[in-house]
């Protein structure tokens, strides 16, 4: 393998000898940890997944790296930090990616360039990217082994700032910039990724929402017949659309619902009761009722569930619509509803330690097609904290600590007759670590 060279560094001298560095270490890796990469891909099987949804187009005689090898090369350096296409240029000649996307590391032919991925990405139709929505939902389903009795389907959009004129990207005045705001669902206990849709700049209306989730439950139901299924989410996504076929469907809600003057009047009194109690014991105050309510727009009263708080910084009074009808009313703020703030821990490892705003192709495919591979990379990175980690303390880190303590590891490749090596440093602070992946791996799929 070629290496780039450069000149000696110079460091301060140690006790009287000259240091130097250089470039020549040979057969080096700086993630040697994405072979852990590999091994999951081998029991997950979600790259395998998204490969049998995309026909192959090319022309035979051209082809010299097949399409499992360019996703999983795309998906692995994803997962890596590596979020642009350009970094295959460099990454194609890595041996510990080569390796982990079975290539020999240092006698195989090297890696998809740049080049090669961006005409993938372009090549995706929306049908390819619809069968590849439905993959992700294939691949939570394959991810329990006896059907749940009940999921949380927390669903949330976020801002994706885009700085050109990719299609479908509009200006959005509550964040000031041109964006998309692709809607995710995940599981909200588990953390595991149900879909991700990429969207333009606006906020989804309440057909938009009710689009994506007819699709989402009907395909879990049909493997799943028996399931309970909640909806949680924001006060935006409380809209008469979503409540009637929610109730219709046999879905569960909980959503934040905005203030108005009406419910304001229906919580006053329960507000000033939080007031006196805070004047007495200058503490927080928290009281909880649910009365009915129904706005112009809805076919029939709902239950709303009101918290009247009040802090030494002032009254924070806040609204959430349900239709669940007997647990207590502190039970559905406090431990539903406030819950579905692990999504914002979710979503920060999708978009900000996975980049998957990383949307700077023109057409709106291809940013869909980009976003799938970042979920990819997603439910791999999920899957090796669940199962790989399990049992340390690495189990629920941010994915910024995997890929930074776990993946990202420099190693020495070695190529023999009849094995590949890869020697990890002897000081490595971590190596039982590495050893624990390789028995929970082999325990969970035994």
């Amino acid at each position: 393998m070629s290496q780039d060279t450069q000149n000696a560094l110079p460091f301060a001298s140690i006790l009287g000898k000259k240091v130097e560095a250089d470039f020549d270490g040979g057969n080096l890796t700086t993630d040697g940890g994405a072979m852990f990469l590999r091994l999951v891909e081998s029991k997950v099987g979600i790259i395998d997944r998204i490969v049998s949804c995309l026909p192959d187009r090319r022309h035979a005689s051209y082809v010299r790296h097949s399409l499992e090898e360019m996703i999983q090369q795309r998906v692995f350096q994803i997962a890596c930090g590596y979020e642009d296409a350009n970094d295959c240029n460099e990454l194609r000649r890595d041996p510990g990616f080569k390796a982990a996307c079975d290539r020999l590391p240092i006698s195989g032919e090297d890696l998809s360039s740049q080049p090669t991925m961006s005409r993938l990405e372009n090549r995706v139709s929306k049908t390819d990217l619809y069968r590849m929505a439905r993959a992700l939902l294939d691949q939570f389903q394959a991810s329990y082994s006896t059907p749940p009795g009940e999921i949380i389907l927390d669903a949330d959009d976020t801002d994706d700032t885009v700085h050109g004129a990719q299609q479908l990207s509009l200006f959005n005045g509550y964040y000031g910039e041109h964006c998309f705001l692709p809607l995710y669902i995940f599981e909200g206990r588990s953390g595991k990724l149900i879909t991700s849709v990429l969207r333009p700049g606006r906020r989804p209306t309440g057909k938009e929402i009710v689009a994506i989730l007819k699709r989402v439950v009907a395909y879990l139901r049909k493997a799943w017949p028996h399931v309970r299924i909640l909806l949680r989410a924001d006060s935006h996504f409380s809209t008469p659309e979503v409540h009637d076929w929610c109730e219709d469907n046999q879905v569960y809600y909980v959503l934040g619902q905005a203030g108005n003057v009406k419910l304001e009047k229906q919580g006053c009194s329960l507000l000033s009761q939080a007031r006196r109690l805070h004047s007495i014991t200058r503490e927080k105050v928290r009281l909880f009722e649910s009365f009915l309510y129904q706005a112009g727009t809805w076919s029939k009263p709902r239950r709303i569930v009101f918290k009247a708080e009040v802090t030494p910084e002032g009254a924070n009074p806040r609204f959430v619509v349900t239709n669940l009808q007997s647990s207590q009313a502190s039970f559905i703020y406090d431990h539903i509803y406030c819950a579905r703030g692990r999504m914002e821990g979710f979503i920060k490892n999708h978009k900000t330690f996975l980049h998957s705003d990383r949307t700077s192709c023109h057409k709106f495919t291809a940013n869909q097609f980009r976003l799938l591979l970042h979920s990819a990379a997603y439910v791999l990175l999920h899957a090796l904290c669940e199962k790989g980690l399990q049992g340390t303390k690495w189990a629920r880190a941010q994915f910024d600590t995997i890929q930074n303590r776990i993946l990202k590891v420099g190693a020495r490749v070695r190529e023999l007759a009849t094995r590949v090596k890869l020697h990890f440093p002897t000081s490595f602070p971590i190596k039982e670590v590495y050893a624990r992946i390789i028995t929970n791996w082999a325990v969970a799929y035994s």
